[in-house]
C-alpha cells in the first residue's frame, strides 16, 4: 500500500486541484490513516473478539454486568468525542496531535488488561480505552474529510473503512492463534494486543501529515482564530446535520451491540466457545468486500437512503437470527448481513456529515453525530442486557428489531425531507 511521504508531515498537504489534473480519488493521507486503523483494528479487536466469553465465562459476569460493560465501549467515547472533535478543528489544526493523543491512550491503557480481574477495575480500563477512541475518531474523519475532493468522499471513507475492517479480520484470527498456542491464553492476548497498538502509533507518527488544507482553503491563508465550542454546538442549527444526528441517534437506539448479537448467535448456533472469537470474521469479510463498491455507489446516489438501507439488512439479519433457521449456514448469512450493515452505514454516515458542515468545522460535525450515535448505542446496551436477565436473548431482540423497524419508517421521513432540501455546502449527494 502506499503511504503518505513522511518528509511531508512538516507541511500542509493539498489535494491537487490544478486545471487540467484529476485529483485523487482517494489520497495518500487516507491511505496512510487506513494504515493507522488497519494496525490499531488488529489490536482492538484482538480484544473484543476474547472480551464477551473472558468477562461472562471467566470472571462469570451477568448478561446485565456485560451490558454495562458493553455500553463503556459504546458510551464512554461518546462523552469525549465532541472535545476531540473540537480541539482538533482549533488553530492551526491540530487534527493529527489530538488523534495521536486518542491512539496513544488506548495504546497505554491495553497491558492494564492484564490486572483487570474485577468487574471495577476491567471497566476504569475499558473507559480509558474508549477515552482514547472517543478522542480519535472525529479528528481522523475530518482529516480524510480535508484531504478528499467532496465528490470522492464516499469512495475515500470506503476505502478507509474497508482497511480498518481488514484490521478486524485479522484481530479475530490473532486472538484465536494466541489462545490456541499458550497456557494463559486471555492474558496472551492482552500482552500482544499492547505490542500492536503501539505499532500503530508508530506508524500515525511517521506517515500521517501533520497539516491538511482542503482546496477551498488552499488559496486563502489560514484563519487565526480558532473555532469557539459554541460555534462547534450551534452547527446543529444547519438542518442537514441536525437531521443526521436526529436518524443516526435514533437507529442507534435500536442497535444491537457486536458482541450481544455474537453471544446470541454462539447459543442459537450451538457453536463451540472455542470457535466463538472468530464470529467477526464473517462480519469483517463481508465488510471487507462491500465497504468501497458501496462508498463508490454512495458518491453517485444518496448517502442517506444508502444509510438508511443498510439498516434494513440489519433487520433482516435480526429476523434470521429469530428465525427458526439455525446451524452454521444460518450463521453465516446472519454475519454477511451483519458486516452489509457496516459497509452501507459507518464510512457513507460520515461522508454524509462532511459534506453537511463547513470545512473549519469538519472535526465538530464528525463528533457531533458520531456522539449522538455512540451514546445512543450506549443506551441500547444497557436496556438490551437488562432485557436479556429478564426476559432472554431472543425475545429481547424481538423486541429490539420491531423498535428498529419503527425507527427506520420514521428516519425514512426525516431523510426524505433532507433529500428534498436544497443542498448548502457541498453539490453532491449526501
Amino acid at each position: 500500500m502506499y503511504l503518505a511521504d513522511s518528509r511531508s508531515t512538516k507541511a500542509a498537504v493539498v489535494p491537487d486541484s490544478r486545471p487540467g489534473r484529476r485529483p485523487a480519488a482517494v489520497p495518500g493521507t487516507v491511505l496512510a490513516l487506513g494504515a493507522v486503523s488497519l494496525i490499531t483494528d488488529i489490536s482492538s479487536e484482538m480484544i473484543t473478539a476474547v472480551l464477551p466469553l473472558y468477562v461472562v465465562a471467566g470472571l462469570g459476569l451477568s448478561p446485565l454486568g456485560f451490558g454495562f460493560l458493553d455500553g463503556i465501549n459504546n458510551g464512554v467515547g461518546a462523552l469525549v468525542r465532541l472535545a476531540g472533535g473540537h480541539l482538533a478543528d482549533g488553530g492551526g489544526r491540530r487534527h493529527k496531535v489530538v488523534a495521536g493523543l486518542g491512539y496513544g491512550l488506548s495504546a497505554v491503557c491495553k497491558p492494564f488488561l492484564l490486572l483487570a480481574h474485577t468487574l471495577p477495575v476491567l471497566s476504569a480500563v475499558l473507559a480509558v480505552d474508549r477515552t482514547g477512541k472517543g478522542l480519535r475518531t472525529a479528528p481522523r474523519d475530518a482529516m480524510i474529510s480535508l484531504a478528499t475532493e467532496p465528490d470522492h468522499r464516499g469512495r475515500a471513507f470506503g476505502v478507509h473503512r474497508a482497511m480498518d475492517t481488514t484490521g478486524a479480520l485479522l484481530g479475530p484470527l490473532v486472538a484465536f492463534a494466541v489462545l490456541r498456542a499458550t497456557v494463559d491464553g486471555y492474558d496472551a492476548v492482552f500482552a500482544v494486543s499492547g505490542c500492536v497498538a503501539a505499532l500503530g502509533v508508530l506508524v500515525l507518527v511517521l506517515f500521517v501529515p501533520r497539516h491538511i488544507v482542503a482546496p477551498a482553503d488552499a488559496v486563502r491563508p489560514p484563519e487565526p482564530t480558532r473555532p469557539a465550542l459554541r460555534d462547534a454546538i450551534g452547527l446543529l442549527h444547519r438542518p442537514e446535520l441536525r437531521r443526521l444526528t436526529v436518524c443516526a441517534a435514533l437507529l442507534g437506539l435500536t442497535t444491537v451491540s457486536d458482541s450481544f448479537l455474537y453471544l446470541l448467535l454462539q447459543r442459537e448456533g450451538d457453536l463451540p466457545a472455542h470457535l466463538f472469537p472468530l464470529l467477526p470474521l464473517g462480519t469483517a469479510a463481508s465488510f471487507l468486500l462491500l465497504a468501497v463498491p458501496l462508498g463508490a455507489l454512495a458518491d453517485r446516489v444518496s448517502r442517506r437512503r444508502l444509510f438508511l438501507g443498510g439498516h434494513g439488512v440489519l433487520l433482516f439479519g435480526y429476523g434470521l437470527v429469530l428465525s427458526p433457521w439455525h446451524g452454521i449456514p444460518a450463521v453465516v448469512a446472519v454475519l454477511v448481513l451483519h458486516g452489509t450493515f457496516y459497509a452501507a452505514t459507518d464510512g457513507v454516515l460520515a461522508a454524509a456529515t462532511a459534506g453537511a458542515v463547513p470545512t473549519q468545522h469538519q472535526g465538530a460535525g464528525q463528533a457531533l453525530v458520531g456522539t449522538g450515535q455512540a451514546l445512543a448505542r450506549f443506551a441500547c446496551s444497557l436496556v438490551f442486557g437488562a432485557a436479556w436477565s429478564l426476559w432472554g436473548g431472543r425475545s429481547a431482540l424481538a423486541v429490539t428489531a420491531a423498535a428498529l423497524a419503527v425507527s427506520a419508517v420514521v428516519a425514512s421521513f426525516v431523510l426524505r425531507t433532507a433529500d428534498e432540501a436544497p443542498a448548502t455546502v457541498d453539490e453532491v449527494p449526501v
